[in-house]
């Protein structure tokens, strides 16, 4: 029996097929998943993984769908969207959060609890889980600040708890995402150069972005205590500025990262190319390393931006732009 067959048989109702995840993404652009199901926890998440491998089956975690470009041929295999939201505050400012937990959720939770350290979370978008794999941060603080152990299922299909030095941060990047993704754009490169030429086997495989080989199921963070009056004002400082410094509506998230003593958004907003639009998708006037979705842009729209914008930048100032964002889905073919 086809793997997914199997799997849709053994999901039963649970499972959704075609469905578009543009229902899933923050920018609201993504094609279609061949099967989607919710996880409800930590060890729901395992446990469909463990099904998927099983059955050889493809599989992808999805969290709040930022900093997340689906390509328009969708997703392959099974595509499971964590809703896995277990909050926990322990003894000592330890907070254990599943990987599903949306961070401004987590973040006025800790605020109420006169906990600090989390407070840049209050307006970022995405989930625990995502913030693992990217390092998010913001507001000169980052994820790896605070966390002090996350619980991985491997690609061994083991559980293992896995130390901060284990999940070697860096600006916006770790282990997981670094052995986990790969980069659209070289993939289309390598598309078109091969037209003309004999399809080897497997071909279509090779341009689509690796299954999630790790899984985050939960973190454990350890904060300090603080003035809860005093985190309230910063958080709404944060929030604030982040009206103020980027746009509204539909948008993944920011693009690049900020290469090193620069910023992705300066180069961009300096090299002229704030506004432009390929199809429905532009870069934004309020900060050029947001793009945006104006109504019915698809990914390769997208797409044409980032290749323009890496170009641009390459020519007028020799640097080399590097995605912030996870492209992931079939992109031989999206």
């Amino acid at each position: 029996m086809d793997p997914l067959t199997d799997l849709r048989q053994f999901l039963g109702d649970r499972a959704r097929g075609g469905e578009s995840l543009s229902r899933h993404t923050t920018s609201r652009i993504g094609g279609p998943a061949d099967l989607l199901v919710e996880a409800a926890s930590a060890d729901d998440l395992r446990d469909l993984v463990l099904e998927a491998r099983r059955r050889n089956a493809p599989v992808f975690v999805l969290g709040g769908g930022a900093n997340v470009l689906v390509s328009d041929a969708g997703v392959r295999g099974l595509t499971i969207v964590n809703k896995a939201r277990r909050l926990e505050f322990l003894d000592g400012g330890r907070v254990r959060a599943e990987s599903g937990v949306v961070l401004p959720t987590l973040a006025r939770e800790c605020i109420a609890r006169s906990l600090s350290g989390l407070e840049w979370a209050v307006g970022v978008p995405g989930t625990v889980g995502g913030a693992i794999v990217g390092n998010a941060g913001a507001h000169g603080r980052d994820t790896a600040s605070d966390v002090k152990r996350v619980w991985i299922l491997g690609p061994d299909s083991r559980v293992r708890e896995w130390t901060v030095d284990e999940l070697e941060f860096e600006y916006r990047d770790s282990r997981i995402k670094q052995e986990g993704r790969g980069d659209p754009c070289e993939a289309l490169r390598a598309k078109r150069a091969s037209r003309g030429r004999p399809r080897e086997p497997g071909a279509d495989t090779r341009y689509a972005i690796r299954d999630t080989r790790y899984v985050a199921l939960a973190a454990e963070f350890q904060l300090a205590r603080g003035d809860r009056v005093d985190l309230e004002r910063r958080a709404a400082q944060f929030n604030e500025y982040r009206r103020r410094t980027q746009p509204p509506g539909a948008s993944i998230g920011s693009m690049f990262k900020n290469p090193p003593g620069d910023a992705a958004g300066r180069l961009i907003d300096a090299a002229g190319l704030k506004r432009l639009r390929a199809g429905n998708a532009e870069i934004s006037s309020v900060h050029a390393n947001f793009f945006v979705n104006l109504g019915g842009a698809t990914a390769r729209d997208v797409m044409a931006l980032i290749e323009r914008a890496r170009q641009t930048v390459r020519e007028q100032f020799g640097v080399e732009l590097e995605l912030e964002i996870e492209a992931v889905g079939d992109w031989g073919n999206g």
